[in-house]
């Protein structure tokens, strides 16, 4: 009965919607409702997009897929999409300081349809409880009407990309070319790891085939995280050549588990980004905590290889260097641990990054509020 009044609720509020849209947030993954939610969306005709810790949990070959909803730092069209829509179904969000952006979000809560995996809230309510997540999607599904308004809407505003400046020979490595060459090494048999820092942003605009799976922690934003995660996650997902890409800040803090990566024979490829510090706390609030002791990275990593095992590591400037570094990697070292060592500029950012960090500072230095 609780089921059945939930979808009853939302069916009359999102058919009063002229242009409804719908967001993938993380919980979809504890939720198993991953196929629920492409049902809706196949069934909806609704424009989709994801929240940033939810990307992978989606197939970004879904016929109306806009992209990250991140607020000011979204795929390009996409929040603008989202935020003028009259209704938003939002899939198991989390909302914090990261994923809002400093709270910077334009989304207004009688809009939205909050679900989450045992509870459904319409607008500003009412709320049904002890509602799963995968069964509301599914039954949603089979009576929502179509409604492609907002997917139109978005062909209508939309400009491609464009592609970074053809690099100089010889001319230092810029890290928007290091993330087209990632993108081009992607396939369904890849899974990308991306590191908190930079590689946030850059990760989230690749484009990611059918099946390649994606891991991005938002919840406390820990840097290291990925060095531990990269070898749990090759060690169980033996199909795929997983792709890390890992900030030299956040790498000194867990450098020592690509010793059990070597042990258990694993043949990821490290992209180890060099730019001299703590980048992401450099946007945020900057001080000289920020920059860190410089290792000879591929000098340790060959310490701790010791001859045991297989592992090939390499120091690239240039985009000249990066593609024969890949070619290596992918050829006749992809049975390999392939450690890249990429050095990078120091200020060379993503611009979503620039933006991140200016909202994300102003939320975090705010005088707390009484109340």
């Amino acid at each position: 009965m609780g089921l059945e009044a939930a979808v009853e609720a939302t069916v009359q509020f999102l058919d009063k919607a002229v242009k409804p849209v719908m967001v993938a947030g993380p919980k979809l993954r504890v939720a198993k409702a991953g196929a629920a939610f492409t049902e809706l969306a196949d069934a909806s005709g609704y424009a989709v997009a994801t929240m940033p810790s939810a990307k992978g949990m989606v197939a970004e070959t879904l016929p109306r897929f806009l992209g990250t909803y991140w607020g000011a730092v979204s795929t390009a069209f996409c929040a603008e999409i989202v935020e003028s829509a009259d209704a938003y179904v939002f899939a198991g969000p989390i909302f914090n300081d990261y994923s809002s952006v400093g709270y910077s979000f334009l989304l207004k809560k009688e809009k939205a349809v909050i679900v989450q995996p045992d509870r459904v809230t319409v607008g500003n309510g009412p709320a049904f409880g002890c509602v799963m997540m995968k069964d509301f999607l599914s039954e949603l599904a089979k009576r929502v009407t179509k409604n492609t308004t907002a997917y139109e809407n978005y062909k209508r505003i939309f400009v491609p990309d464009g592609e970074p400046p053809a690099s100089e020979p010889g001319e230092p490595l810029r890290v928007n070319v290091l993330f087209k060459h990632v993108q081009k090494m992607l396939t369904g048999d890849s899974a990308v790891v991306a590191e908190t820092g930079d590689s946030w942003f850059n990760c989230q605009k690749l484009k990611l085939p059918e099946g390649c799976g994606y891991e991005f922690q938002m919840q406390y934003g820990s840097i290291g995280w990925s060095v531990g995660a990269l070898l749990g996650y090759a060690q169980g997902a033996t199909d795929k050549r997983v792709i890390a890409c890992i900030g030299d800040g956040s790498f000194q803090v867990t450098a020592q588990d690509v010793s059990t990566m070597l042990r258990c024979e694993q043949k990821s490829i490290i992209f180890l980004i060099n730019n001299g510090g703590y980048t992401i706390e450099v946007e945020i609030h900057d001080g000289p905590y920020n920059v860190i002791k410089n290792w000879n990275y591929t000098g340790l990593v060959d310490a701790i290889h010791n001859g045991e095992g297989k592992c090939w590591t390499t120091k690239v400037t240039c985009e000249e260097e990066l593609t024969a570094a890949i070619e290596t990697a992918t050829g006749e070292k992809q049975d390999c641990l392939c450690f890249i060592e990429v050095i990078a500029h120091k200020d060379d950012t993503s611009k979503e990054l620039l933006e991140w960090g200016s909202r994300v500072s102003a939320a975090n230095s705010r005088p707390p509020n009484p109340q």
